[in-house]
């Protein structure tokens, strides 16, 4: 009998989101491997971020990924950072989602591996967070990332904040990174026609769980400058549950009590293809329809 591969997807996100150099520097380490599937990077110069989006087996992905955050712990220096979204690190966010022959509980073990080794090679302090978090309090990426890199120092002196690998001192320059696992999930921005950064962050407040808003929903305001608009700036963490048209049809009847108008919306990374079917049959005003009736996944092994 054939060995059966087990396939993890990590959806890298790093501080560097300006500097097309760096960022294909950053990239390189997950090219040309055996085992490794570089499917998606994304900039957002406002952000200052990019989001690497590689597939494959869970060692090969796991060594890409410590290698390519030795780069970017060389390259970024997080003194000098700005964008809009929040960070605490050069390399800030790495989530395993399992995808094939994989369960969750080895997702963890990958992640506490991984975190394991770039604090080792790196000397970087890494939280576990998601379903590898070690506390309940650390499930939340926005409360183990809260303070920002420039709060980190003294976030770690503090008796809860004891990082899971590493010492209670930042990397002077990569500051502390987090690494986890977790199910999939859409990460998916909102535009809106106002340069209102109060409007966005009321609209966000109405939608997010932590304030009464959909239990699968992170969300925050964020200011587009260089474009003169805000953003509704979200998470969707499990859109079988929340669905990406039910969230955007609640932005816009939000955004209408303001007289602010939605000028359209993008999704950053991949996507599963179930996220996007919901929506078409909603809008589409489909019934009986679904996931058997697309091509591509009759197409599937």
């Amino acid at each position: 009998m054939a060995d059966v591969k087990k396939i993890v997807e990590c959806v890298v996100n790093y501080s560097e989101g300006r500097d097309l150099d760096k960022i294909e520097k950053i990239v390189e380490p997950y090219r040309g491997k055996e085992g490794v599937r570089l499917l998606n990077y994304e900039a957002d110069k406002d952000y200052n971020r990019v989001v690497v989006t590689v597939m494959g087996e869970p060692q090969a992905v796991k060594n890409a990924v410590v290698e390519s955050v030795g780069v970017a712990t060389e390259l970024i220096d997080m003194t000098k950072h700005q964008g809009e979204h929040s960070r605490m690190g050069a390399t800030d966010v790495v989530p395993f989602i399992p995808i094939k022959n994989m369960s969750m509980t080895e997702a963890v073990e990958l992640a506490k591996e991984t975190a394991k080794e770039i604090n080792e090679k790196y000397d970087i302090p890494v939280f576990l967070y998601e379903k590898a978090a070690s506390k309940p309090e650390r499930e939340n990426l926005a409360k183990v990332r809260k303070g920002q890199f420039e709060g980190m120092p003294e976030k770690l002196k503090e008796s809860e904040w004891e990082p899971d690998f590493g010492k209670r001192e930042i990397h002077p320059t990569a500051g502390v990174t987090a690494v986890g696992a977790r199910m999939p999930l859409v990460a998916y921005n909102i535009d809106l026609d106002t340069q209102n950064i109060e409007i966005a962050n009321k609209i966000a407040r109405a939608i997010r769980h932590s304030s009464g808003g959909f239990r699968y929903i992170k969300a925050g305001g964020v200011e587009i400058k260089e474009r003169g608009i805000t953003q509704v700036t979200m998470n969707i963490t499990d859109y079988t549950k929340t669905s990406i048209y039910r969230v955007f049809e609640t932005v816009k009847m939000e955004a209408k009590r303001y007289g602010v108008n939605v000028l359209g919306s993008e999704i950053i990374g991949l996507v599963p293809m179930e996220a996007l079917i919901d929506s078409a049959a909603y809008y589409l005003g489909l019934y009986g329809f679904s996931m058997d009736k697309v091509i591509e996944t009759n197409l599937m092994e």
